[in-house]
């Protein structure tokens, strides 16, 4: 049995939705010419009369060249269920992390290029649900760290800080025909509201600094199929990544035994 394809699959569903209010799903492809016609007064002041299309390009960037940030939230999905994530990660490939949805929950970690997966047996029954030979399996991995092997792919990339934020930067155009909104506080840190409304009726708000470099400190997506919120924080702060205990931790081959 394919322990670790099917962990990479419940992994990457879990990260994969983290990111979604950052950028947008949309298909318009156009630029209000009006986007910024709709500010406040107090808006854009500390942007230099940037436009909120510049303005979020210049955030994309800061958070993207950040060498270290945490990212928390949580996505409804389509179906109700709702997925939240607690991740630091790093340029290094290092981070620590957790995350629940589905009624499971499962820890992460990742250090000198190799991934460790902890979760309870509802996170090993989901990831494994149609396998023949799951009911051996998951008494022999619950509640322990299940080692990937280095490069594994797919299991690194839950991992790789450019991979996690590259879907802001993926296509420029979802950057574009944005509105600056009203400047506010997110966690103590002064921050200018950028919306946009999709084809759909979803409405995503992200806040971006307005003192300091001018990363992303939250997303908000209302309506749609996958409302959501994501915070980012602690830029640049160290990811304290360390491999679990040899005692604690499983090869994924065991299933095959």
């Amino acid at each position: 049995m394919k322990t670790k394809k099917a962990l990479v699959a419940a992994v990457s569903v879990c990260l994969g939705v983290t990111v979604l209010a950052g950028c947008g799903n949309d298909t318009d492809k156009g630029t209000d010419k009006d986007s910024d016609k709709s500010a406040g007064k107090d808006s854009g002041d500390a942007f230099d009369g940037k436009s909120a299309d510049e303005i979020a390009a210049d955030a994309v960037k800061a958070t993207r060249d950040a060498p270290s940030v945490r990212v928390k939230g949580n996505v409804r999905q389509p179906g109700g269920n709702v997925i939240r994530v607690d991740f630091q990660v790093d340029d290094q490939d290092r981070c620590t992390g957790k995350m629940t949805g589905q009624g499971a929950k499962a820890d992460v970690i990742q250090v000198d290029q190799s991934a460790y997966v902890r979760g309870d047996e509802k996170f090993w029954q989901n990831a494994l649900k149609g396998q023949s030979g799951a009911a051996k399996v998951i008494p022999k991995v619950r509640d322990k760290w299940v080692k990937s092997e280095p490069g594994q792919a797919g299991i690194e990339g839950m991992c790789d800080k450019q991979a996690f934020l590259a879907s802001m930067d993926s296509d420029k155009s979802e950057r574009k025909g944005m509105t600056k909104g009203s400047t506010s506080e997110v966690d103590g840190k002064k921050a200018l509201a950028l919306l946009k409304k999709q084809p759909g009726g979803e409405k995503i708000t992200t806040y971006v600094a307005a003192e300091g470099k001018p990363y992303i400190l939250k997303s908000v997506t209302e309506g749609g199929k996958q409302a959501g919120e994501v915070s980012l924080t602690d830029f640049g702060k160290k990811v304290d990544a360390k491999a679990p205990p040899a005692d604690q931790t499983v090869d994924p081959k065991i299933s095959k035994s």
